[in-house]
């Protein structure tokens, strides 16, 4: 993600703090000099860059501090109030609402990605158990329709269109009364779009608008013209009622922070930004999880809500197992499944503290979402007595024959078949130290649940089992104990986190 690009600057800039031996008017000046520069490169107004750093500077006054104040921790935390200001338009997105029809127009020039974002959001809220469909209302592109019926497909969801009816709004009012009719919940109308802002395309919009009566029109808009997004909001949201804003392409290109802020100027919320071509690749737009995962403190907030879609309390069979030190390869084969169910690694990665989104590349990516998949084809050719032995690594040692036949049945090597079984091992050690814990499993805070000696120990067990690399990006031991208790306190229980088997599995 190139906006990461503009994150490491930031980063670096503020731990220049820390590197400084006194904290003086010098050292503030220099930092916010490198954090002005590092926005001005991602395209952000000087307007408003010039009014974050008078922000900052009028937060922190050296002669007025109190001795035994954190100099450093305040102007961080100035720092990082400002840019979410920056981002923050200040207005709340409308919240569709459960159980009743909720009509979204979507509108946008053409070539900013409409189309596409259009099957992103229905397939969001299909994942999420909403009823949604798709309509297309796009009759001035050549191809719209056969492009939103292929996505469509592509992602199972029911859509409606015409390849005789020319008029927009006759189509727009069908699909969207057919769907009523059939109690649809989350209702998308993909609307025409133009090469420039012409009077023909408002028009349009407008006759469609006063047609379905949508609850929300979302402008769709290129994160690759930067600043220049503040003028082309403006011009929509005076001609129609634009409630929320989608940004697309931030995944490519230098100006998103530009892009971002300039929406955030006209008071339009963003409430989704694209991230890539990929169904998957659209992510609810929140102002402070955004800067958290930028400035690379993470996102647990997103990491728990990732979590809780697997609906982990279906299984409190493997939760039961796991506080009991139990753990199988079936129950390592659906940990698997559900870390497949998640999403994209590189924004599970952004999440964790210490980690930004670019921390693997799209190759690094596909490699691992590949090495997962030939695991799981491992296993795949193990039966039952194996995938639900209680130490299955003994069973495999004992019977070397067995490694033989999985590995055959698999089209790998043996020496892979070990490395499975080994990774196992590993899981199994800790899952077993979990379950002698008391007071794991519980809600609320860990540290008060649990003795700090035995979470200690598990800790160290978790960390031997990390790449010392990605250890030291999470900031040691105390980054890891410190993302151990936030998810605790978020999930409701641990036994929510490490119980990713929500079904999926073989």
């Amino acid at each position: 993600m190139v906006l990461a690009d503009l994150g490491r600057k930031i980063t670096s800039a503020l731990r220049s703090l820390s590197n400084a031996t006194v904290i003086n008017e010098e050292v503030l000046n220099a930092m916010l000099k490198e954090i002005c520069a590092a926005l001005l490169e991602s395209d952000v107004n000087i307007r408003l860059v010039k009014q974050l750093r008078e922000n900052v500077k009028s937060v922190i006054d050296f002669d007025d501090m109190a001795g035994g104040l954190n100099k450093r921790r305040m102007i961080q935390s100035a720092v990082f109030k400002e840019l979410i200001k920056l981002v923050d338009p200040g207005v709340k997105p409308y919240q569709p609402v459960k159980g009743r029809p909720n009509v979204i127009m979507f509108v946008g020039l053409q070539g900013s990605g409409k189309t596409t974002t259009c099957t992103k959001l229905a397939y969001h809220y299909m994942k999420k158990g909403w009823k949604s469909c798709l309509v297309c209302a796009d009759t001035f592109r050549a191809g719209a329709y056969d492009q939103l019926k292929q996505n469509a497909t592509k992602a199972r969801i029911p859509f409606y269109g015409s390849y005789t009816e020319v008029d927009p709004v006759v189509i727009a009012q069908e699909g969207v009364d057919m769907f009523k009719a059939e109690n649809f919940e989350f209702i998308v109308v993909d609307t025409s779009g133009r090469h420039k802002q012409e009077d023909s395309l408002f028009e349009e919009m407008l006759q469609v608008s006063n047609a379905v009566k949508p609850d929300n029109i979302i402008f769709v808009m290129d994160a690759s013209i930067g600043q220049a997004c503040e003028a082309q909001a403006r011009a929509f949201k005076e001609k129609v009622d634009v409630g929320s804003v989608i940004i697309t392409k931030l995944d490519g290109h230098a100006k998103g922070g530009g892009a971002l802020s300039a929406v955030a100027a006209t008071q339009s919320p963003v409430i989704f930004i694209g991230t890539g071509e990929h169904i998957d690749d659209l992510e609810p737009f929140k102002t402070k999880p955004f800067i958290s995962k930028l400035l690379g403190l993470g996102d647990i907030e997103g990491l728990i809500d990732k979590v809780n879609e697997l609906k982990l309390d279906d299984n409190e069979e493997l939760i039961e197992k796991i506080k009991h030190g139990q753990f199988t390869l079936r129950d390592m084969y659906e940990q698997f499944t559900n870390i497949m169910k998640m999403g994209p690694f590189s924004q599970i990665m952004g999440m964790i503290p210490g980690f930004s989104q670019d921390f693997m590349t799209k190759g690094g990516e596909q490699e691992s979402m590949a090495r997962l998949k030939k695991l799981m084809t491992i296993m795949d050719s193990m039966n039952d007595s194996e995938l639900d032995n209680q130490d299955g690594a003994k069973l495999f040692s004992k019977q070397p024959t067995r490694m033989a036949r999985v590995a055959r049945g698999s089209g790998v090597t043996e020496r892979e078949v070990k490395e499975l079984i080994s990774q196992y091992t590993k899981f199994a050690a800790v899952v077993k130290k979990m379950g002698g814990i008391k007071g794991l499993f519980k809600g609320g805070d860990m540290t008060k649940n649990v003795n700090p000696t035995q979470m200690a120990k598990l800790n160290q067990q978790m960390a031997r089992m990390m790449d010392p690399s990605v250890l030291q990006r999470m900031g040691g031991m105390g980054g890891l104990q410190n993302m151990m208790r936030q998810l605790q306190q978020g999930a409701g229980g641990l036994g929510n986190l490490m119980g990713m088997g929500g079904g999926g599995g073989k």
